[in-house]
């Protein structure tokens, strides 16, 4: 079962047309997308890998960040 996660994204548009993708609840989380379309699955591609990192450092994600 996979966790839902609200949590803001700040996109900041690109001179070549791409987004930059962060969050500012998880420094960590930064991605890129080519179109609007692309960025909830690379944001969730992103976030999958920071959760994986934090659990093998063996720490728990910010408290801001429990799923709903």
């Amino acid at each position: 079962m996979k966790n839902i996660y609200k949590l803001p994204l700040i996109l900041e548009p690109q001179l070549e047309g791409r987004y930059t993708v962060t969050c500012p609840l998880l420094p960590n989380l930064i991605t890129e997308a080519d179109s609007l379309e692309e960025v909830a699955s690379n944001v969730a591609d992103a976030l999958s890998a920071l959760i994986e990192a934090y659990e093998d450092l063996g720490q728990p994600l910010p408290s801001i960040c429990n799923p709903l």
